[in-house]
């Protein structure tokens, strides 16, 4: 089974890396456009079976508690749409494209196979920037009622969905959306647990043909 493994820095993936020597892997760099070319180009240049997205994440909710793994079943760009008069409203409010239209299914990229796993399954958005701001947070709460945020999940649905491969997008509990003093994240927690996980389902894969 050909598989490849994606992560926005080599360090979100580190000790996979130092223990897998087997499995294709992509670092696309920080954000949605670099994901969207980094895996696109690769795409071009070789089919895979499935591609796994592994990466740390903030959550919104007292339930994905730091340090935990998840899979995410639906993701969305959050922030891409339109602010008027202190509201926000997505391409499908305004009616620039309909939630169904492809590769949409409800206003959401969906991830057919998530549930197939053990893992536990949460909804996520993607944003451009990183935010502290109570005011934004509540926009996405409201908007999306969202249990964690990336800055690449979406990007990476959409080109699987469009290309048609199978893919997986594992996240890891890093911190709270909003909290922005970074000693109180569960960055090694979070990477430690993400690794393990993603190990366990590359090795579970590769050796079931799932």
């Amino acid at each position: 089974m050909e598989i490849l493994v994606v992560a926005a820095t080599q360090m979100e993936i580190a000790p996979f890396l130092a223990h897998n020597s087997n499995t294709d892997v992509l670092i696309t760099g920080v954000g949605a456009p670099a994901c969207m070319y980094a895996l696109t180009k690769r795409l071009q240049q070789k089919k895979y079976d499935i591609i796994i997205q592994a990466g740390i994440a903030g959550t919104f909710k007292n339930n994905c508690a730091p340090g935990e793994t998840f899979l995410v079943k639906n993701d969305v760009f959050a922030d891409l749409g339109i602010y008027e008069r202190d509201s926000f409203f997505t391409l499908f409010d305004k009616g620039f494209t309909q939630k169904d239209d492809s590769p949409y299914t409800n206003g959401w990229l969906n991830n057919d196979i998530a549930e197939s796993f053990s893992l536990a399954t949460v909804n996520a958005i993607t944003v451009n920037t990183i935010t502290d701001k109570f005011e934004q947070t509540e926009i996405f709460i409201k908007k999306f009622n969202p249990d964690v945020e990336s800055m690449e999940g979406a990007a990476f649905h959409f080109v699987c969905l469009q290309e048609g491969v199978r893919f997986l997008q594992l996240r890891s509990i890093s911190n709270f959306v909003g909290e922005r003093i970074k000693t109180n994240w569960k960055i090694k927690e979070s990477i430690e647990n993400l690794n393990q996980h993603l190990s366990s389902i590359v090795l579970q894969l590769a050796t079931s043909n799932q």
